[in-house]
């Protein structure tokens, strides 16, 4: 791989890189990707991550995929979609093949979930969001175990089937990670995975009344595109 990119004004993501590549971690390829959610125009932090994401993967001969954070039908749709390829286009940028939708992995992303669940990572929560709030404590005080929190394996695995199929109203239910309501990282206090929202998706339709949240699906969808 070409040191060139060393002659530039350098900065913590290119030094980075180069430090991967010189190691061999990642086999010498470089991925990135610039994941928008459809919910709105871009704005000029949208335009500085565009020329980081892809300009990076350019600059070292790798590629960048566009991919869309569509877990939230409530407020995303397909002119948000089509303005935001416009608009990385415009600013001289484009993903090639590469253009992919968090909706393309939601099969995939909630057999991962119930299997979380069945290893007892994972659980079907029926806090409200005012007292998940409650019981999540503060950056000084550690947070409070929801009294779902250990409902049986097999409960929660019944529940969350039967909130995919639409039997529950929205805000009733959640999935959540089981993780630590101690930690001082207060996003670990077992963040929710999955919600409710019965509404129609852009690109899915009615398949789904049960979204991911972006967390969970962030990570996961860099996991299957090798980012």
């Amino acid at each position: 791989m070409s040191e060139e990119p060393r002659d530039k004004p350098s900065n913590f993501i290119r030094d980075i890189i180069l430090e991967h590549n010189a190691t061999g971690r990642f086999g010498g390829r470089v991925i990135t990707r610039f994941p928008p959610e459809p919910n709105g125009y871009l704005h000029i932090g949208h335009a500085k991550a565009i020329c980081i994401d892809f300009g990076m993967a350019q600059e070292f001969g790798g590629r960048c995929h566009l991919r869309f954070d569509d877990t939230n039908p409530t407020k995303e749709s397909q002119e948000y979609v089509d303005a935001i390829m416009r608009d990385v286009r415009w600013l001289g940028f484009d993903w090639g093949p590469h253009l992919y939708h968090a909706s393309d992995y939601f099969e995939q992303l909630y057999a991962w979930a119930a299997e979380l669940v069945r290893d007892g990572k994972a659980y079907v929560d029926e806090l409200t969001a005012e007292e998940m709030r409650e019981h999540r404590g503060t950056l000084t005080e550690a947070g409070r175990e929801s009294p779902y929190r250990n409902r049986p394996v097999a409960e929660s695995l019944d529940l969350l089937e039967r909130m995919r199929r639409g039997e529950f109203e929205d805000g009733t239910k959640t999935l959540r990670a089981k993780i630590d309501m101690t930690s001082g990282n207060i996003n670990l206090r077992d963040p929710v995975m999955y919600r409710i929202r019965k509404a129609t998706h852009q690109r899915t339709g009615d398949a789904w009344c049960l979204y991911p949240m972006y967390d969970w699906a962030h990570g996961q969808s860099d996991s299957i595109e090798g980012v």
